[in-house]
């Protein structure tokens, strides 16, 4: 089910310089409830998710415009282009993960069937455009588990890299295609601490990043793999829920020197997926105020 604005609520689009820490209000809705905005290569336009939709909104007079989904249903807010921006590629809400066309014709379904107890959850795609980075979540007799696995975009087999109780998210490729990203609750025996993790694309050289009081989710670095964005969750904060009062956080890529970028009313929805424009100077993320 497709979240919704509470009354009083807006979406408000803004992007950021990440130097100026200066924002601008792109795009803004008392109605439509958007998330997860990725740029397309050339800079001119950002892809959102809403109502189980996605849309492209111009940069410059922040109109939307529905993709056509070819027949996918129901989507969530993770979604990833390819490098040449060509296609846009989707976790709906029926577990799955599809590949679909920019300009139109038709879907198709890129995850495996592996049953009714397991779901996919798209967070990144390689530098080549070969591979997807996602979550994926299996319900055990012991409750929940979601790890981190890889599928070729093409299709074919998964490939599992984490395999922990401790939960799991945001796993998404370095630029030079060496490292994957993530976020999880691994290096803590309490719940509510997830922090920053970097391993290697076999699972191995699994490296904590950041160690802090505070809840960090969904590491992206920028195109250059210089600066690493992510969003920061008050201590304590089980989960990546939204309307919260959150923190926007720019570091190095080893997630040191640290500094917040912006604050801000939101979480679920704010920097889901890879916000950093092409020229890596400008992120782009989703408010949530209420007045």
């Amino acid at each position: 089910m497709p979240r919704t604005l509470q009354p009083g609520q807006a979406a408000q689009l803004f992007v950021i310089d990440v130097e100026t820490g200066v924002s601008a209000l792109i795009a803004e809705s008392g109605e439509l409830l958007f998330e997860a905005p990725n740029w397309t290569p050339d800079g001119r336009s950002l892809i959102v998710n809403g109502d189980g939709r996605l849309f492209r909104v111009d940069l410059s007079s922040g109109a939307f415009d529905e993709i056509d989904l070819g027949g996918v249903t129901e989507l969530n807010n993770d979604h990833v282009l390819s490098p040449d921006g060509r296609t846009v590629y989707v976790s709906s809400d029926d577990g799955h993960l599809y590949a679909i066309p920019l300009e139109g014709g038709g879907n198709r379904r890129v995850s495996n069937d592996r049953g009714a107890d397991f779901r996919y959850y798209l967070h990144g795609i390689s530098p080549d455009g070969g591979q997807l980075a996602y979550i994926g979540l299996e319900f055990t007799a012991g409750g929940v588990r979601t790890n981190v696995f890889t599928i070729p975009a093409a299709g074919g087999a998964d490939m599992q890299l984490t395999e922990e109780d401790a939960p799991h998210d945001g796993s998404e490729f370095s630029p030079d295609g060496e490292w994957i990203y993530f976020n999880s609750e691994r290096g803590s025996s309490a719940q509510g601490h997830a922090q920053l993790f970097r391993m290697s694309l076999d699972g191995e050289d699994v490296t904590q990043l950041t160690f802090d009081e505070r809840v960090n989710w969904f590491p992206h670095l920028s195109p250059s793999g210089e600066r690493l964005a992510y969003l920061s969750y008050p201590p304590g904060t089980l989960g990546h829920p939204a309307d919260l009062d959150v923190i926007i956080r720019i570091a190095d890529a080893d997630a040191s020197e640290p500094r917040d970028l912006v604050h801000l009313f939101g979480g679920q929805g704010t920097l889901n997926v890879n916000s950093w424009d092409p020229t890596g100077t400008r992120l782009a993320y989703v408010a949530y105020p209420v007045s």
